[in-house]
């Protein structure tokens, strides 16, 4: 990892003095000059937009953000969240120290290893430092602090909690005859072919379900918690790879072509064409069912032993030209209203970062009160998380399954 002397020496007097501090930017013990600061302010929020449903929900933030501080958030909607990571290595690398054309990233993963590798976020401490991080549950969820094993450091805020889940229609699959695990799931795509697939990579839940098989086939699952050992890479990934071939044969369209994201998928499973798919969030099943986008038989189910999940985050580039604004939508989205909207599958159904024991009496009340729909599993039928793999190993999952497979597609 390279080292993070250039950004910390930035801070090195304020820290020096006990005051939270940004590269040439807010004095976090002032909140009141940040807000100030804020307005008029044009916050260029670089997001995944594959969803409606959290298009939606940003879109609400975005008019919060502008009755309440006068910042404008404009969501710069994304396919891939490297793209953006671009954008700021390409202006770091032209000199372009301030002013960027990035403000707010939704990020975690590799795409976080690779910006705080490269010394390309605001100095660490930001997050922690947020008037709302008072209420984040980094006691219950380690993942708050640790993105895919790599130390948050205040580097990104959280802001939604994720875990795969399984969806089918109940109308036409028994529950029987679901899978438990992945290799109950390839017996299952054998004897119900065309009826199961995923989306191809980088796309981020078709990477996910090759991490999630990945952590049940490797030899030595302990392996994933540290970088990849290029020596034995191969031996490792191998049974993944297996799996795969013999997934493709029976697959939709037999592995020549992939749904194109999650929306597709639930598509295709409202049209009886996928018996069985698979999101990154509990509540996303119920949502489709009250959007009207799925029949209200469609029910979840996970794996007894485990599925893969993780925290999500905000960060905010080095460079950006809204720091002030960046930082008061950051600490918005951890705010107990924010959190509740968010995890209502109304807007959007994603799991809060939140702990319950330190919202006040009214906010708890709301949280308990929410509606979770019909096909979310209550949080003690999800199962055990299993932890994200050390971010290299899915760079070179990806790469290995395009040299493998995407020739055909």
């Amino acid at each position: 990892m390279r080292s993070m002397t250039g950004i910390f020496a930035a801070g090195f007097i304020a820290a020096a003095s006990g005051l939270p501090a940004l590269a040439s930017g807010p004095d976090l013990s002032d909140w009141a000059a940040i807000e100030k600061s804020a307005s008029g302010q044009t916050v260029y929020f670089n997001a995944w937009g594959g969803s409606e449903d959290i298009n939606g929900y940003l879109e609400w933030v975005g008019a919060e953000m502008q009755s309440r501080y006068g910042v404008t958030v404009v969501q710069v909607k994304l396919d891939d969240t490297a793209s953006a990571v671009a954008k700021v290595i390409a202006e770091k690398a032209a000199g372009k120290d301030s002013g960027g054309s990035v403000d707010l990233i939704w990020i975690n993963g590799e795409n976080f290893v690779s910006m705080k590798q490269q010394e390309l976020l605001l100095t660490p401490g930001w997050a922690t430092s947020l008037p709302n991080w008072r209420y984040v549950d980094v006691e219950n969820q380690p993942t708050i602090l640790t993105d895919f094993t790599e130390p948050t450091e205040g580097l990104e805020s959280p802001w939604g909690g994720a875990k795969m889940v399984f969806f089918h229609d109940s109308a036409r699959t028994e529950a029987s005859s679901l899978p438990d695990n992945a290799a109950q799931l390839l017996d299952w795509a054998k004897k119900n072919p065309g009826r199961f697939s995923y989306p191809a990579p980088p796309d981020f839940i078709g990477s996910s379900f090759l991490k999630q098989v990945l952590s049940e086939v490797i030899d030595d699952p302990g392996k994933l918690a540290a970088p990849v050992n290029e020596a034995s890479f191969e031996s490792d990934v191998e049974p993944l790879f297996a799996y795969l071939d013999q997934l493709h044969d029976v697959a939709w369209r037999s592995g020549k072509a992939f749904p194109q994201n999650y929306p597709d998928m639930k598509q295709k499973l409202a049209d009886g064409e996928l018996d069985i798919i698979f999101a990154f969030n509990p509540s996303e099943a119920s949502a489709g069912i009250k959007a009207g986008e799925l029949p209200d038989t469609v029910r979840s189910f996970t794996f007894s032993r485990g599925t893969l999940g993780n925290t999500h985050f905000v960060a905010i580039p080095y460079n950006a030209n809204a720091k002030e604004g960046a930082l008061l939508t950051a600490n918005f989205l951890i705010s107990p209203e924010a959190q509740l909207r968010k995890q209502d599958p109304t807007y959007w159904g994603d799991p809060t970062v939140l702990s319950m024991a330190k919202l006040p009496d009214a906010d708890r009340s709301a949280f308990a009160a929410l509606d979770l729909g019909v096909a979310t599993l209550s949080p003690d039928k999800l199962g055990p998380v299993i932890a994200e793999p050390h971010a290299s190993w899915m760079e070179r999952i990806e790469v290995e399954w395009r040299r493998r497979y995407a020739s055909g597609n």
